[in-house]
C-alpha cells in the first residue's frame, strides 16, 4: 500500500472548490459590468431625449427608467434626476446642457449591494427657436 493513496480525491476537492470560487467571482464581475454599462447607456439615451427641443425632462426620466428596468430591473431605476445647466458662465447665450444623473446600487452579491454608483450623462440641448 502506498502512502499517497486517495490523495487525488482530496486534491480534486480542494482544486474544484478553488476553481468554483474563481468562476463565481468572474461571473459576478461580469454581472457588475453589465449593470454599469446598461445604466450608463440608459442615462446617455435619456440625456439625448432631454436635449430634444420638443421633449420634457419627465420624458427623459421615463425613458431612462424604462430602459434600466428592461435591462436590469426596477430596483436600479429608483433614483433618476434631470437638470439643465449652462455649458459655461460666460458669454451669455452659450450652449445649455441637459444632464441626467442616475444613482444605482453596485451588485456585489448577485444583484444586491451596499454601495452605489453615481452615473451622469450630458447632451447639448437644442434651442426652441
Amino acid at each position: 500500500m502506498r502512502s499517497d493513496e486517495g490523495s487525488a480525491v482530496a486534491e480534486f476537492a480542494l482544486t474544484g472548490a478553488l476553481l468554483a470560487l474563481v468562476f463565481a467571482g468572474v461571473l459576478q464581475f461580469g454581472l457588475a459590468l453589465h449593470v454599469r454599462n446598461t445604466v450608463t447607456d440608459a442615462a446617455v439615451a435619456g440625456a439625448r431625449q432631454a436635449a430634444l427641443a420638443d421633449q420634457s425632462p419627465e420624458d427623459a426620466m421615463r425613458l431612462t427608467g424604462d430602459l434600466i428596468t428592461a435591462g436590469v430591473g426596477a430596483g436600479y431605476a429608483r433614483n433618476i434626476t434631470v437638470r439643465r445647466e449652462s455649458a459655461a458662465p460666460e458669454p451669455p447665450g452659450t450652449a445649455t446642457l441637459m444632464i441626467i444623473h442616475v444613482r444605482a446600487p453596485v451588485p456585489v452579491l448577485g444583484l444586491l449591494g451596499p454601495a452605489t454608483w453615481d452615473i451622469s450623462a450630458r447632451a447639448p440641448a437644442e434651442s426652441k427657436d
